[in-house]
């Protein structure tokens, strides 16, 4: 087995194969590959502020953001810059190096691009890296958003493309993965994943996996969610998936993907520390860190510390900047104890 050979031929028999594997057998050969590129008692920690919650014109049946459904997210307009810089302070102090900000739009407007701009900037300035999550690009607004120093940029391919118009209606398939080529274009990383047990099946989990390995460059970033089911939106009776079988996508991703960081991310409040456990050994190496993730719920912040250090695992500092604050902040944070919250409800 290559382990960090990167490939984008993948078939849908081999992706099918990989997840019928033994459990055991499948988690050894994550494990394995996961080895040989990171090292694997770190894991990438960052932090994600909603910039603007509510009101989006997209249907996706798994969003409370959504303006389609009647859920009790309250609708806010879009932070002022001051406020998303603190809150960049606050993450970075608890240790988070990256920062990630979202915005419930289809695609952000002209009038609102001098605003992110300015975000992206000051946030830099504090020695994060930046990620935005703003819907749909276009290829100009890709390079505005370059050139003002962002250094990712989420989109999601949410699911398999054959299961994808069950999912959302205002916005296709080929949208999200034009929006990823503008990305690139523009010189950014891509953090792209999907979402699991929304009532799909496993072919469909296979699809999507390999929509994302077979991109031309694969993501440095590939966030795995777990369904979180808000009452009022289409998904909220939907079964849960088995926990087994998030498990073996986290860990087939990590073989189909060696170079990407693999995140666990939505869905972590509904996983026990031997779940999250056996996440990292099949290759999550990556989390958000907080209490909440854009509105869904997120395991408290000193929780997921505490779970590190039991793990012997250390959070992984940016080598970018120097920045010796955010390992000592992680080690008073563990030491102490301390309780309080990130971010406030939405």
């Amino acid at each position: 087995m290559e382990l960090a050979t990167v490939r984008h031929d993948w078939t849908h028999s081999e992706v099918k194969a990989l997840f019928e594997m033994p459990f055991n057998d499948l988690l050894f050969k994550a494990a394995t590959v996961h080895r040989a590129n990171f090292n694997p008692n770190q894991v990438q920690i960052s932090t994600l502020l909603s910039i603007k919650t509510g009101a989006c014109p997209e249907d996706c049946k798994y969003c409370p953001q959504s303006g389609h459904y009647k859920t009790d997210l309250e609708r806010e307009r879009l932070l002022e810059v001051e406020k998303v810089v603190e809150q960049a302070r606050l993450a970075k102090q608890k240790g988070a190096t990256r920062f990630c900000m979202g915005a419930a739009w289809s695609d952000p407007k002209d009038r609102d691009m001098p605003y992110i701009s300015k975000m992206v900037k000051e946030v830099k300035e504090l020695g994060l890296e930046t990620c935005m999550t703003l819907g749909k690009l276009t290829n100009e607004k890709a390079h505005a958003l370059s050139d003002a120093g962002l250094d990712y940029y989420n989109h999601n391919l949410d699911t398999s493309p054959e299961y994808y118009e069950q999912i959302i209606s205002t916005r296709t398939f080929a949208d999200r993965l034009n929006t990823i080529d503008h990305v690139r274009d523009a010189g950014m990383k891509v953090c792209s994943g999907g979402i699991v047990g929304m009532g799909e099946q496993p072919s469909d989990r296979y699809g999507l996996l390999m929509q994302l390995a077979n991109l031309p460059q694969q993501p440095e970033s590939v966030p795995i969610n777990m369904l979180v089911k808000v009452k009022g939106t289409p998904l909220e009776n939907v079964d849960d998936l088995d926990q087994f079988e998030f498990i073996r996508t986290i860990a087939t991703a990590r073989i189909m993907m060696p170079h990407s960081y693999v995140r666990l991310s939505a869905g972590r409040s509904a996983m026990n520390e031997q779940m999250q456990s056996m996440c990292f050994f099949a290759g999550a190496n990556s989390i958000f860190y907080g209490d909440k993730l854009l509105t869904t719920e997120n395991p408290e912040a000193d929780a997921d510390m505490q779970l590190i250090k039991k793990l012997g695992m250390n959070p992984e500092t940016a080598e970018d900047y120097s920045d010796e604050a955010v390992a000592a902040s992680l080690s008073s944070k563990v030491a102490d104890k301390a309780s309080s919250e990130l971010f406030y409800p939405a």
